[in-house]
């Protein structure tokens, strides 16, 4: 059994401590985390033993990180480099409910949660987080420390740079290219190419920051709200005589008969 230390005592690690408990293989000791006060609190029934340079003490241990932005997983991978930790020692996790078909290939310090799909040629970087029922089809490729929410949806041959955030059920059009840091709203429907760092919402998808946080742009900005005069309408009346008689609605109650919290 391989010891493993996960970085970041944050929701993310809750997940992943879930998923290792299909990986008998490893046996997480610890969680590192710079946050004061966090040492020696319990993140899932696991210590938090102190700040990142903890991982000093255990130079056989692998490690993962379990931070849910990108660019925050970038600066501790740098960190981390800093103090001994190779890419050789990062481990990537990925939940028995997926498969991974030839051709494909997750890098390593990835975290890929329950019901993700990989179609076919899908490629994801170094310390990607792919959050449950994410699709990733044909050709598809996710560049490092990129996170897909729950619910993200890419067409085929999307391309998605470094450090990319796309927020839940965001839709990407087949072959659009999505640069690197940029964020997508949560249901966003993209159906051209995003540049580097922009934020982009909406429904098709418009630009709403661009990469220096500048306000809304200008066009946007300047189209007032749609207001709706408030209409009048009488109300209908039914005479009494006319008003039909409706049998009393009997709706039943369905009872699981499976236990609940858990698969036997």
């Amino acid at each position: 059994m391989t010891e493993l230390l996960l970085v970041g005592a944050s929701g993310l690690a809750r997940e992943v401590l879930i998923l290792l408990r299909n990986h008998p293989e490893y046996a997480p000791i610890g969680i590192l985390d710079d946050l004061p006060g966090q040492r020696g609190t319990t993140v899932g029934g696991v210590s938090v033993l102190g700040s990142l340079d903890e991982v000093t003490r255990h130079p056989a241990a692998r490690v993962l990180i379990c931070v849910g932005r990108g660019e925050a997983r970038a600066r501790i991978a740098d960190r981390l480099l800093a103090l001994g930790v190779t890419e050789d020692r990062y481990v990537s996790l990925v939940h028995q409910s997926v498969e991974v078909p030839e051709g494909c290939r997750i890098g390593s310090g990835s975290i890929v949660l329950a019901g993700v799909v990989l179609t076919a040629d899908v490629i994801l970087g170094r310390h990607t987080v792919v959050m449950p029922q994410v699709t990733l089809t044909h050709g598809d490729r996710v560049d490092d420390f990129v996170t897909l929410c729950a619910g993200v949806t890419l067409g085929g041959d999307v391309s998605i740079g470094s450090g990319a955030y796309l927020g839940m059920n965001a839709a990407v059009r087949e072959r659009v290219r999505i640069g690197p840091g940029a964020v997508l709203g949560m249901g966003s429907a993209v159906l051209e190419n995003v540049p580097d760092r922009e934020t982009w919402v909406g429904v098709p998808a418009r630009r709403l920051r661009a990469a220096a946080g500048d306000p809304l742009p200008p066009e946007a900005a300047a189209v007032p709200p749609t207001t709706v005069p408030p209409t009048t309408v009488p109300p209908t009346t039914v005479p009494p005589a006319a008003r039909p008689t409706l049998p009393a609605l009997v709706v039943p109650v369905l009872r699981a008969p499976w236990p609940t919290g858990g698969i036997e």
